[in-house]
């Protein structure tokens, strides 16, 4: 059945009426899709399984894919776990609020359908004020995957909500853009040595700097469906936009003279293509439809502008978005070619 999807848009005015409006929804069992400082994010009760089973009918998302908690406090994440491994709480004194997600052994309160039927439990503490007041007003842990329909690239403006989930779900906050624009850093607290499940903002080498060893169990690959994971991310086809999606790998000359020859493969072809190019490349390409994901020394402007890239080139019809993979695969980066390769028909290295 359609819902009549409400928007509240956030001014100085309205802020608190709205926000504790949305957070009546959640506490009655609905949906709202809210900002937080990765992506947008498509909130329901985290306790209430009914509620949880309507953000994977929303999202065309299976449901043994485990989502993430988001609470406002420890003291509300010890409500959920079993206990806090020593690690974990350093972590959190640390990088919490932010975009970390600890993932650690649950309590029974947690149903199976918020854990993929997992026997763990992955939490975060958003940084983003509208999101930080939501749980505060609601009252309870929301489970939130990305507000999109499952597949599509991840939405940063409320605008790329709309686009996948009106009418799918009861509300939408519209915050504005977001800060970083892909999804946070999740490890797993359960394991002798802390494992990164998906890369994010927050890399293997900070938080080295405060546990000391911690491993990498995540690939760019999308795992089978028979497969269990533990964490969003690992499994089905993800970050995809409707267009083909070719990356290319390499040092910036070698990049570049590799995408002109597939825009001329292309054009023989009468495939319309689309470029995600970085600053240092436009000029190559004066009269092409591209959009630019920032300064090649920067990963953090290619983090926050890909999946608005993505959606900004689906929008004008095209066959085939070329990614230009020139820029520095340090910290964030390693999260960006991370969702670019699970996005990615091809991947070429020159």
């Amino acid at each position: 059945m359609k819902k009549n999807t409400r928007v509240f848009h956030i001014s100085d005015k309205t802020y608190e009426d709205q926000v504790r409006e949305a957070a009546s929804i959640l506490r009655a069992g609905g949906t709202v899709a809210f900002p937080t400082e990765t992506v947008y994010g498509l909130g329901a009760d985290a306790l209430n399984e009914q509620a949880v089973m309507q953000i994977f009918e929303a999202k065309g998302r299976p449901a043994d894919n485990p989502l993430i908690v988001h609470v406002d406090s420890k003291e509300s994440c010890l409500k959920l776990v079993r206990a806090i491994p020593d690690k974990a709480s350093i972590l959190m004194e640390i990088f919490w609020p932010g975009p970390l997600t600890l993932i650690m052994e649950r309590k029974e309160i947690v149903p199976d359908v918020t854990t993929g039927g997992l026997e763990t439990v992955a939490v975060r503490i958003p940084e983003n004020k509208i999101a930080l007041e939501l749980i505060k007003y609601a009252g309870i842990p929301i489970a939130a995957p990305s507000a999109n329909l499952s597949g599509r690239p991840s939405p940063t403006t409320a605008e790329h909500v709309l686009s996948d989930l009106s009418g799918r779900i009861d509300a939408l906050i519209d915050g504005g853009g977001v800060s970083i624009g892909v999804e946070s850093t999740v490890i797993d607290m359960t394991s002798e040595i802390p494992a990164i499940l998906r890369p994010g903002k927050i890399s293997k080498e900070e938080l080295e700097t405060y546990i000391g060893e911690v491993q990498v169990a995540y690939d760019d690959k999308v795992h089978p469906e028979s497969e269990t994971v533990r964490s969003p991310g690992m499994k089905y086809t993800h970050y995809s936009p409707k267009s083909g999606v070719i990356l290319v790998e390499g040092e910036h000359d070698n990049v570049v003279s590799r995408i002109k020859e597939l825009i001329d493969d292309f054009s023989l072809r009468n495939a319309k293509t689309g470029l995600l190019l970085t600053e240092e490349s436009k000029s190559e390409f004066p009269v092409h439809l591209s959009y630019s994901i920032g300064e090649k020394d920067k990963p953090e402007q290619a983090a926050k502008h890909l999946f608005f890239g993505f959606r900004y080139l689906d929008e004008r019809n095209i066959d085939v978005i070329i990614v230009d993979g020139s820029f520095k695969p340090d910290g964030i980066g390693m999260a960006v070619f991370n969702r670019v390769r699970k996005a990615a028909d091809m991947i070429i290295k020159v």
